[in-house]
């Protein structure tokens, strides 16, 4: 092998080595896929890192597109070169000098599917202009899985309630839209509610409301938990309310109670009676026998 051979392959393998080590450094985290309710709002979690180091906001460019055309945008900077049918409806809500590129999608429609995919581009400070630094993550692209009908409300609850003590139902509801929850109702008045959000990771959140009350004896009614989503669909889940009476001893504790004072209160007196006229016959029976023997001694003379 000759020496202009073994350059040409050196040269080849050092820019492989460097195209990989570049292209590493270039990476988008995504969830590849995520329900989005028709209507209603989806976010798209979303993070990258660059070649740039740490640069300011005013030197970085986040737009998102359709994975089969760069120019296709659904969310630019410049409102002009976003597709029509995406204008207003997207806003990115991650702040990109922190690596955060998280998508707003409003009023999501049934073609709203994607892939949609993020691109970042360094831009020049005085002209705003794109530079040869520019990445699209065509390989982390996200796909919206479209529901045209809500999901229903999860009720966690016990069987049965008692009278008079609290009682405590859990509503919960898993969905995509962070910036506008869930607003879960119930039809039950005077009782206690309280309200939690949580994030369940992989762009899932979760809404939760607790109901608390205290029963009452002829509450066996229908209780209903409504969730309304951003942009109006609605679904609930129903269940009736059994409640169990506490049982009340009192017929049987009072009279045996009643009783036992009655016997204690004639009871006593009686026996002390019996054991005085027990003791005076005994008495009475010693004076008979003594008797007897003085008689029998006197006999005897």
């Amino acid at each position: 092998m000759d020496n202009e051979t073994k350059f040409m392959i050196t040269c080849m393998l050092f820019a492989a080595i460097c195209s990989s080590a570049s292209s590493d450094e270039w990476k988008a985290t995504v969830v590849k896929s995520i329900d989005a309710l028709v209507t209603s709002c989806v976010v798209l979690p979303c993070s990258f890192s660059h070649t740039g180091g740490n640069l300011p906001s005013s030197r970085l460019r986040g737009i998102w597109h359709e994975k089969d055309g760069t120019k296709r945008n659904i969310y630019h900077e410049d409102p002009t070169l976003i597709k029509d049918n995406f204008k207003d409806r997207t806003k990115m809500l991650g702040e990109l000098s922190q690596n955060n590129c998280t998508l707003e999608i409003t009023d999501v429609k049934v073609h709203d599917n994607g892939p949609f995919c993020f691109r970042v581009e360094l831009v020049r400070t005085e002209n705003n202009d794109p530079t040869k630094d520019k990445f699209s993550f065509v390989e982390d692209c996200v796909e919206l899985n479209m529901l045209t009908e809500p999901p229903k409300p999860t009720v966690i609850k016990l069987q049965t309630a008692t009278k008079g003590e609290p009682y405590t139902v859990t509503c919960s509801v898993i969905h995509t839209c962070p910036t506008h929850v869930p607003k879960l109702t119930w039809n039950h008045d005077s009782a206690k509610v309280t309200v939690h959000h949580k994030d369940i990771k992989q762009g899932n959140w979760e809404t939760q409301s607790i109901l608390t009350f205290i029963p009452e004896e002829d509450d066996n009614r229908e209780i209903t938990c409504t969730a309304e989503f951003n942009g109006g669909l609605k679904s609930s889940f129903t269940f009736t309310l059994h409640v169990k009476r506490i049982e009340n001893y009192n017929h049987i504790i009072i009279p045996a109670v009643v009783g036992i004072g009655t016997a204690l209160l004639f009871g006593i007196p009686c026996i002390l009676m019996a054991n005085k006229y027990k003791n005076r016959i005994a008495e009475l029976q010693n004076q008979e026998g003594t008797m007897w023997n003085r008689l029998s001694r006197l006999s005897r003379r």
